[in-house]
Parts: C-alpha cells; sequence; structure tokens
C-alpha cells in the first residue's frame, strides 16, 4: 500500500511539475508560436482542468477537447432506441450508469423511463446481465453496449457466455466504437460547415483505449498526416511529459508514435482481448458519432454467427429522427472548435443534475469538467483561442 501511494505522490509531484513547465515553455519558444494539442480521452481532459494543466501552459498550449467518451458521442438516435427497447413488453433492459442519464429527443433519458416504471437497470459489469438473464426466463434481457475499445472485450464474452449456456432470452445492441477512425475522421476533413474546424499540432493518445489496441494503430496517423501521438497516462505528471514529448517533436520537425504510458502499454497490445473481439464482432459500414457524423468502418456490430444474439435483429424497433435541442452545441464541443463556456445553456439550465447534452452527463464529458473545475462565470481570457 505504502508502494502505492509513493508512486502516486511522484505522479503528482508539483516540483517534478514545475521544472516539466519551464522545459515545455522553454521548448515553445523555440517553435515559435503557440501549439494546439487535442486529448482524446475525457479522462485527459478532467485531469487537465483539475490541476489546473491548461492555466499553468496558457499562451503556450492549447488544449483542443475532443471527442472525451462513449457516452459523449453516442448519437441521440441510438438514445431513442434504447428507450423505445425499454418500452417493449417484458424487456429488461441494462446498461452502464451515465448511458441512463443521456437525454434522448424530447429531453427524455431511459432514468425518466426507469421512474415510470419500465425496468431499467444499471450494471458496473455487463457479465451481470447473465445473471438476470437466469433469474428472469419469462423476460428478454436487453444489454445495451457502450464503449471505446477498452470495453468491448467484456461484450464479446458476455456473447460467448451465453452462447456457452444456451441462454435465449438475452441479447446485446452493439454501440461499441472504434478510435482510431475518429482521429482519422478528424484528421481528414478539417472543413465541416456545420461545426467549423481546428488546426491540430498532435494528439495526446488515449491511455485505457491503447492498454487493448496497442500503439500500433496509431503509426498511420503520425505517418501519413506529420501528427505527432504521444499515448499518455492520466495522472498530472503523465500529462506534463506528454505534452513535452509532443512539443519536442514538433520542434525537431518530427511526427510519429511515442508511448509516454509504459506501465500500461505496449505496442502489439493485449493479443487475447483483440482475438476475443475479432470472434464476436465485425467493422460496421458506418455509424453516425455525435458531433462528428457518420463514419465509415468506425464501429462494430455482431457477427452473423451471433446473431441470435443481436437485439436489433432480435427486435425490429424503428425510431424517428431525433429532435435535438437547438441551443445545445454538444456537437461542437465534441469535435473541439467550441468550449463549454460558449453554450448559452452551460450551468444555467444545464447542469450535471439536469444535462442537456451527452457532455454535462458523462463523468468523462468536457461540460462537466468545465462546470466541475472552472465553475459558471463566463471569462473571456478563457476562451481565446490562441493563432496560428
Amino acid at each position: 500500500m505504502m508502494q502505492k501511494e509513493n508512486v502516486l505522490i511522484t505522479y503528482k509531484d508539483p516540483e517534478r511539475v514545475k521544472i516539466l513547465e519551464k522545459m515545455i515553455k522553454e521548448t515553445v519558444e523555440k517553435i515559435g508560436r503557440s501549439l494546439r494539442i487535442m486529448e482524446f480521452c475525457g479522462g485527459h481532459t478532467h485531469t487537465i482542468m483539475k490541476y489546473g494543466i491548461d492555466q499553468i501552459l496558457k499562451g503556450f498550449i492549447y488544449f483542443v477537447h475532443g471527442p472525451g467518451c462513449p457516452v459523449c458521442v453516442l448519437p441521440m438516435q441510438r438514445v431513442d432506441l434504447a428507450i423505445e427497447l425499454a418500452k417493449q413488453k417484458d424487456v429488461i433492459l441494462c446498461t452502464y450508469g451515465d448511458v441512463l442519464r443521456v437525454p434522448g429527443s424530447n429531453r427524455k433519458s431511459l432514468l425518466n423511463l426507469k421512474a415510470e416504471g419500465s425496468d431499467v437497470r444499471m450494471f458496473y459489469s455487463c457479465l451481470d446481465a447473465i445473471k438476470v438473464a437466469q433469474n428472469n426466463p419469462d423476460k428478454q434481457v436487453i444489454f445495451f453496449a457502450i464503449g471505446f475499445e477498452t470495453t468491448t472485450p467484456q461484450t464479446a464474452l458476455l456473447i460467448l457466455k451465453a452462447k456457452d449456456l444456451g441462454l435465449k432470452n438475452l441479447s446485446v445492441v452493439s454501440n461499441h466504437v472504434i478510435t482510431p477512425a475518429a482521429i482519422q475522421h478528424i484528421l481528414n476533413a478539417p472543413e465541416v460547415r456545420e461545426v467549423g474546424s481546428i488546426d491540430i499540432d498532435g494528439f495526446i493518445g488515449p491511455g485505457h483505449v491503447s492498454t487493448i489496441i496497442g500503439t500500433r494503430p496509431y503509426e498511420y496517423f503520425a505517418e501519413e498526416f506529420l501528427k505527432p501521438v504521444v499515448i499518455s497516462g492520466f495522472e498530472p505528471l503523465d500529462i506534463m511529459i506528454s505534452v513535452y514529448m509532443i512539443a519536442k517533436q514538433i520542434e525537431k520537425r518530427k511526427a510519429f508514435v511515442e508511448n509516454q504510458y509504459v506501465r500500461f502499454v505496449t505496442r502489439e497490445g493485449n493479443i487475447k482481448a483483440q482475438k476475443l473481439v475479432a470472434e464476436v464482432f465485425e467493422l460496421r459500414k458506418e455509424f453516425e458519432w455525435r458531433g462528428l457524423g457518420i463514419i465509415p468502418y468506425s464501429a462494430l456490430k455482431i457477427k452473423k454467427k451471433y446473431s441470435d444474439f443481436d437485439a436489433e435483429e432480435r427486435f425490429k424497433v424503428e425510431v424517428p429522427p431525433p429532435k435535438e435541442h437547438p441551443a445545445c452545441i454538444c456537437g461542437k464541443v465534441i469535435r473541439g472548435v467550441a468550449l463549454p463556456f460558449e453554450c448559452r445553456l452551460f450551468g444555467k439550465v444545464c447542469t450535471p443534475s439536469n444535462p442537456y447534452g451527452s457532455c454535462m452527463v458523462s463523468s468523462e464529458g468536457a461540460c462537466a469538467a468545465y462546470y466541475n473545475y472552472r465553475g459558471t462565470i463566463l471569462n473571456e481570457d478563457t476562451l481565446s483561442v490562441p493563432s496560428v
């Protein structure tokens, strides 16, 4: 226990942070302009905001907040689908906690539906669905699966176990999405009329996702788009080291993948988990991401040989086009072209206890981070974007 505490203290050591601050600023001064770095993962966003890293490096580094987490990028139409499935007779719909609070059309959520009497349950582990199905043989149990590559292996394992047990009343809605496809989309689409665009000098790559897929998938972006990618841990010192590594690459006019999170991430990733996913899932031709639109080959669907456990095949439910709140700018926040403070709803009618958009719902959402660590007062200096 003492050893673990010492490690955490090391990764939060303020003196080391100050040393790295000086090193980063000296490097950026040599480059001659401020840098724009996108952190893809909401866990990184919360570390940056909680410890004031954006303020420490203000004027030198501008953090562009990316998609954040699977809850943030879940399109409203999929939320509406979950709600319609939960309304079906003799259905128990199960999912992870934050999904329950994401508003669908007309601001209705799964949590609202639960309050109205529908059997909607929150899980910490998707494997809990097996016990629920076994204990309720007269009900159809649907697990509404969501996640980047981090949680996909567990869903694959759920389906394999359900097949081994011969469960006929358990099925899955797959909303699993693929991180590299989103990064490629952001880099491939610099001009998007609906939400604007922003230049990105480098990426802080997601740590948890990379424990599964490794660093290899990011090599293409560095080579093709000449953008540095550094896979980072989640402590303050992790972030500072990763920013420094990106800045040094740019100073040297280099662009490659570096792994700062070496204590958990390897180049090849978790091969066993990858094989598990490949056994059960295959790529969808296209999938909609909130804020990013429809991205080809960016999500996973259940293979035909496991179609008996595909809820979208078992329940032919159609939902009308979603109705987004006209004032919500979650799409812009997810894409990194707007900050939460710029939303007219932020901190007024949209709060973590009364969310209008997914970015305020998710514990890793950018709006939740700003609300928790920056308050609700508009600060023009905070909103300023450094020029190229």
